[in-house]
């Protein structure tokens, strides 16, 4: 039973005055951040995204044409490497939010990055790749243990370096600003240069590997590298720091725990019984405290005080024991959104499927451009980037004005989603006619293993703006509700959620297209005597399931730090 005595602890109904030695972000508004560091926080995202794109947009051809790696194994590493490209901010985020500060880990993350691609650029060296091919495919030497060590050990500090700067980035720049507002401009404009700064590396660096020197190309990466290093660390008397404010993660632990070990206590309906005592670390601020919600109330047990749950003045005396509301009303938030989380890694798998097998169509269909130009096969994706980058600015200045002329109210993060869910499906139905079309052209021209299709590359573009419009609509939505939604303490996680799934969908992906080839003929070596259109099938199909259970977890969803959130759902 709550012990009704402990009047001295925190109630749910009193106005508490807290303080502690730190700065707060939600306190009073700071002299530093704003508008003014955005030109650092946007030229530093410009530069270390023209330095990730430029080795990693072109990596496929790279191991296909310098390290005689088969296609599919290409395709397969790449995957791979994408997924671990979109695991590591998890690691970035976590480090930023506990114990680093995201300064600390952007900066670090920086340097291992620019390591790495300087090791890459020493692979194009003779004695660090294996020998060209001969004139027959059986000649191609493989390459020896020593160098793909050195290619495996360069990719992983890219891909490490990379991480830890990509969605921190984006955090540290949404801390600049304190009205929602400002961080949603943000975030439209933080992904429009990154979009933009992509769509350069996969077209002017990656033509510069495939048609100048792949030494060049690394350099110029290299020197990218530097430069945002560079403008980054230039903008650091302007920065607004957040200090970290150890791991949130015990946090949510202790509730679990404390929830458990009560079990059989008896909830209390008087708010009263309940400590809520915010563990907030900054000056001197007044909050107005609120009780447990009705929903999954077995965990309101967490916040009930008990018999030698707190001390005589009140403070916590058995932390696994009691917690507050807030972080019992936190570890409820993280419940309700993972549902809505989870079915995003479904939209992601296929795009991460249809990027590797569209390079890869690339590689056989006709290239030119005019009888001078050839598109570089890992060029074809900037498509998408390009739509990306194209759309976000239209959708944000037209589209969404209009629909709230019409409706009296804003798209909101979820219904920006849901879109993206119904053009990614779109997308690869799409994918999957152009390619039934190449292979009819193939097969009526009984051409053999390996030789160009007479069709056209520029087929692939529709497939690819689709792709593109979609992510201008899913890929912000996501990351402005998980910002908005998470628990304070866990703002650098809350944007690199979705570059954890990101990653789960690339080595979904993996799995996929391995299963795929050990069960059905449809990817081999050869894609003329495969059914790759089979495999664009299936992924319409699992996405356009996917979106029907989306809209159900939509429904029952309610926003928690959003204008909708007392009285609207998410498909509103």
């Amino acid at each position: 039973m709550a012990a009704p005595d402990l009047h001295n602890a925190p109630n749910c109904n009193a106005e508490l005055s807290l303080s502690g030695d730190h700065e707060s972000h939600d306190s009073q508004l700071p002299e530093s951040g704003g508008w003014i560091t955005f030109p650092f926080i946007a030229g530093a995202l410009t530069g270390l995204t023209l330095a990730a794109g430029g080795w990693g947009a072109n990596l496929i051809v790279y191991l296909i044409e310098e390290f005689n790696v088969k296609r599919i194994d290409a395709a397969q590493i790449s995957n791979v490497v994408s997924g671990s490209s979109s695991l590591f901010p998890i690691v970035g985020a976590i480090a930023a939010d506990c114990f680093f500060g995201s300064f600390s880990v952007i900066a670090l993350s920086s340097c291992v990055s620019l390591l790495g691609v300087v090791l890459l650029a020493l692979t194009t060296l003779d004695f660090l790749r294996p020998e060209e091919c001969g004139l027959a495919s059986t000649l191609c030497k493989n390459p020896s243990k020593l160098q793909f060590s050195v290619l495996y050990s360069c990719i992983a500090l890219a891909v490490i370096g990379q991480g830890g700067t990509r969605f921190t980035l984006a955090t540290m720049g949404a801390d600049q600003f304190h009205k929602p507002s400002h961080q949603a401009v943000f975030f439209d404009w933080y992904f429009f240069s990154f979009y933009v700064s992509a769509v350069i590396s996969n077209t002017v660096i990656v033509y510069v590997e495939d048609n100048v020197s792949w030494k060049l190309g690394f350099a110029i990466t290299i020197v990218f590298n530097l430069i945002g290093l560079v403008i980054f660390l230039l903008g650091s008397r302007f920065y607004h720091y957040v200090k970290p404010r150890g791991s949130p993660f015990v946090d949510l632990a202790r509730v679990f725990v404390a929830a458990l070990r009560k079990r059989k206590v008896l909830i209390s309906l008087d708010n009263e019984d309940y400590y809520c005592n915010h563990q907030h670390q900054g000056p001197v601020k007044t909050v107005t405290a609120t009780a447990p919600t009705k929903s999954f109330r077995f965990l309101n047990r967490a916040a009930l005080k008990t018999e030698g749950d707190t001390r005589f003045d009140g403070l916590i005396a058995k932390p696994w024991r009691v917690c507050t509301v807030e972080q019992v009303e936190d570890f409820k938030t993280l419940i309700r959104i993972f549902p809505l989380w989870s079915s995003s890694i479904f939209l992601a798998t296929p795009i991460g499927i249809q990027i590797s097998l569209t390079v890869l169509q690339a590689l056989i269909l006709d290239r030119h451009l005019g009888p001078h130009f050839k598109i570089p096969a890992g060029s074809f994706l900037v498509i998408s980037l390009i739509s990306t980058a194209i759309a976000i600015p239209l959708i944000d200045r037209i589209l969404f004005p209009l629909w709230k002329k019409l409706t009296r109210h804003s798209p909101t993060p979820i219904q920006r989603i849901g879109i993206g869910h119904i053009l990614n499906a779109l997308s690869m139905a799409v994918s999957a006619v152009v390619e039934s079309r190449r292979r009819r052209v193939a097969h009526k021209r009984h051409l053999p293993a390996g030789s160009v299709t007479p069709m056209l590359g520029l087929w692939l573009f529709p497939q690819l703006v689709l792709v593109g419009i979609g992510e201008a609509f899913h890929f912000p939505g996501q990351v402005s509700l998980y910002y908005q939604e998470f628990p304070t303490s866990l703002r650098s996680t809350s944007t690199a959620m979705i570059s954890l799934l990101i990653a789960i969908a690339f080595y979904l992906s993996t799995a996929l297209i391995d299963l795929i080839r050990r069960t059905t003929t449809w990817l081999p070596e050869d894609l003329n005597d495969g059914r790759v259109d089979n495999v664009y099938w299936l992924m319409t199909g699992i996405g356009l399931i996917n979106f029907f259970g989306f809209l159900v977890c939509a429904k029952m969803y309610k926003y928690k730090n959003t204008d909708e959130g007392s009285t609207n759902n998410g498909v509103r």
